[in-house]
């Protein structure tokens, strides 16, 4: 009997906990309903947004050339340094040539010496004082003598180097004083002016690219400062072993930022859409690969599915789901639901923005 009455007892404390559970859980959710979640907002816009494939570049000079001498000697005379600019035809360094100018000045005498003959010969009037055989020798002799010092005037023009191409000094091989052989290398120089882009891209890429087409290239991830190139040539081939084919970007280089051999990063732009709604890509969120933006709507948001087209870094084209004019939820739509209760703090305007 007492038993049965301690159930009678607790089985109404028991209920009575259980409203008293239930009214605080009501009243915690009315108060999180309550609660407006601060957020940051933007007006859909419409713009132009392109279409880019990334890849990577090996930055090569097109005008380069490996300085030689084509004759041994002493390097009498450096006239320039590593990193001078110079002009074609501009004067590197002077070889000791007064061997070569003493050969010039003998063969030069040779040839003077066998022309006096001639003429004395041909003033001659009686004929029959010298043959024939002798005027033809005579006029042999000559010609041979003739080559024999422009030969040696070769070797006293070749020991003074020049650069054969516009540039820059980017190697000196030798010091003043230095013993040459011939066919040394003296001296690097390229030319930076304009640089190529070498890019492998996959086949399927080829039915995308055409001449003149343009390319950003970034060298400096932590300046990102892009400089613009065209699409200068295109392999007709593909390499059967990699499945790539070639292409040979022109890039500008009057400031000289970029230098051969450099690595950079690619952007080639495929296609650009004009006049369509375009998003910060930051306010989209992302869950099972479907795209949704959360719309204001009053003190509420709605979730919207939307569809993607072209992205271009942090610009997103919207193919369906919102309106231009409308407000989108930019910053703190991670804490977001459908119809959650917001509060803005700050909205832009993304086209005063850019």
């Amino acid at each position: 009997m007492e038993a049965l009455n301690k159930k009678h007892i607790i089985l109404p404390l028991l209920l009575g906990v259980s409203l008293l559970s239930a009214c605080g859980s009501e009243e915690q959710t009315k108060e999180e309903e309550k609660y407006a979640v601060p957020v940051e907002t933007a007006t859909v816009i419409q713009g132009d947004v392109s279409s880019f494939y990334s890849t990577t570049a090996t930055l090569e000079a097109p005008q380069e050339a490996n300085v030689v001498t084509r004759v041994a000697g002493l390097i009498q005379e450096l006239k320039v340094e590593e990193g001078d600019r110079v002009k074609k035809g501009q004067l590197l360094a002077i070889i000791d040539s007064k061997r070569q100018k003493f050969d010039l000045d003998r063969s030069q005498a040779e040839v003077e010496i066998i022309e006096q003959e001639l003429n004395r010969l041909k003033k001659i009037s009686n004929k029959e004082f010298f043959s024939a055989d002798s005027m033809a020798k005579l006029e042999y002799n000559l010609q041979a003598a003739m080559a024999k010092r422009d030969l040696a005037a070769l070797y006293v023009q070749e020991s003074m180097i020049r650069s054969p191409i516009d540039g820059v000094i980017a190697t000196r091989f030798v010091k003043s004083g230095n013993m040459a052989k011939e066919f040394d290398e003296l001296f690097y120089v390229v030319n930076q002016d304009e640089l190529y882009g070498i890019v492998h891209l996959p086949e399927q890429q080829l039915q995308h690219l055409r001449l003149g087409q343009d390319a950003q290239i970034v060298a400096n991830k932590h300046t990102q400062e892009t400089t613009h190139a065209t699409v200068l040539r295109i392999s007709p081939i593909v390499d059967a072993r990699s499945g790539t084919f070639k292409v040979t970007l022109s890039v500008p280089n009057q400031n000289a930022t970029l230098k051969a051999g450099m690595f950079t990063r690619v952007e080639l732009k495929y296609d650009t859409h004009n006049n369509v709604i375009t998003v910060p890509y930051n306010a989209l969120i992302n869950q099972d690969n479907e795209y949704a933006l959360y719309v204001l709507d009053g003190d509420n948001v709605n979730r919207r599915t939307v569809s993607l087209g072209y992205r271009e870094v942090d610009t997103v084209e919207v193919v369906s789901g919102i309106q231009p004019g409308e407000q989108i939820v930019v910053r703190g739509q991670q804490n977001l639901k459908d119809l959650s209760l917001v509060e803005v703090i700050n909205s832009t305007d993304l086209a005063s923005a850019k």
